[in-house]
């Protein structure tokens, strides 16, 4: 057992596609925080304050930003989404392109823009072999923004990234990341990929408490982005309560109108620490992929199984998805989740989702006790 997650033993824990656990320093890190409430209320904010910058300098180290001040701390991916949906200036004819296998997160609130006269191409990627192919051909002269997944949340498929950067700089087309299925699990380089926003929450694989995410802005778009939210927090002079000429500030910060989730922001910094510090990105992602990739030998040796996710290196990514041909998925999915094996039901089948932590032994153990289900 992996002393950062002294787990049920009687658990084997492979939903971190959907919530994950914390580690023990973020227990303890709220702990503290709750502590220093109680006794002396917020008599140090100024020092929270300090743990907030800190959250943001790794949330830019995480996906590659030039600097903090680049990060605005949302809510959540919904809320970073519509920031950037409902600021950006549509005229009526524009279009949208995302794809068949999304969240309905990144599809909701594309479709929202309707009564704007925005269209939205929802591009049937399943089971392409090519689905960038399939995007790129979608583009046209009226499209003025791809939103795709890092990770698609049904498949675990990963899709490439700078394949599609590089089309949608080719037509002049924005490209937003819904990060959410990648970062904590797998690396992310605004270098590469060179997405105009980026957006996750904290809740999957960077093991933190829900309720907050990230999203970061091309700096040279933010003031593109019409406001919706305002408040004390979002202005340039913020604390300077009796300035009446406010303006938006020049940062990130902008996006953030009002109090900032300063529990959750210590929590999340704590968990980064040690996806960061202690084990590292680079050792985080290959022991992730060597958690599915033994998760797919094993389902491709199993006749009784079938492997629905690709296996391929460049497609792999933390989610495995599968099924048995002779019991329903909601069937296996609930005695699986009876026998201790938490997991979801996702892409037509049971989705495992493993962090470096996991050990062959704990998926060896989930993929029994799937056998051991079957009639």
């Amino acid at each position: 057992m992996h002393p950062e997650f002294p787990q049920d033993p009687d658990l084997v824990y492979l939903n971190h596609a959907g919530v994950g656990p914390w580690p023990k320093r973020t227990r303890d890190a709220v702990i503290r925080f709750s502590d220093e409430n109680i006794h002396r209320g917020a008599a140090d904010y100024p020092r929270w304050l300090e743990t907030e910058n800190a959250l943001r300098e790794r949330l830019a180290r995480l996906i590659g930003a030039h600097a903090p001040h680049d990060i605005a701390l949302v809510k959540n991916t919904s809320e970073g989404l519509s920031v950037i949906a409902h600021g950006l200036d549509w005229q009526a004819g524009d279009e949208v392109i995302i794809n068949t296998e999304e969240f309905p997160s990144n599809r909701i609130v594309w479709e929202s823009l309707h009564p704007r006269g925005v269209r939205i191409r929802d591009v049937d990627t399943r089971g392409a072999d090519d689905p960038e192919q399939r995007l790129i051909a979608a583009m046209g002269s009226r499209t003025r923004l791809l939103s795709v997944s890092s990770v698609q949340y049904g498949s675990g498929r990963r899709m490439d990234l700078a394949r599609l950067a590089s089309a949608c700089r080719e037509h002049q087309i924005l490209l937003c990341v819904d990060a959410i299925q990648s970062l904590g699990a797998l690396q992310f380089d605004l270098a590469s990929v060179a997405a105009d926003f980026v957006v996750a929450d904290g809740h999957k694989w960077m093991l933190a408490p829900e309720g907050l995410g990230l999203l970061y802005v091309r700096p040279e778009l933010r003031e593109r982005l019409t406001l919706h939210q305002f408040g004390w927090h979002m202005v340039e002079h913020a604390g300077d309560y009796d300035r009446k000429d406010w303006q938006p500030a020049q940062t990130a910060r902008r996006f953030e109108c009002g109090s900032p989730n300063m529990l959750a922001t210590h929590a999340l910094e704590a968990s980064l620490s040690l996806l960061q510090d202690e084990v590292g990105m680079a050792a985080v992602e290959s022991r992730v992929l060597a958690n599915t990739g033994h998760l797919c030998d094993r389902l491709r040796q199993e006749p009784a199984l079938e492997l629905l996710s690709d296996p391929s290196p460049a497609r792999r990514s933390g989610i495995v998805v599968f099924r048995s041909p002779g019991l329903d998925s909601a069937v296996l999915h609930r005695q699986l989740m009876q026998a201790g094996v938490i997991c979801a039901r996702r892409g037509g089948g049971v989705r495992f989702a493993p962090h470096f932590y996991n050990t062959p032994e704990q998926l060896d153990r989930a993929l029994d006790t799937a056998l051991a289900a079957l009639p």
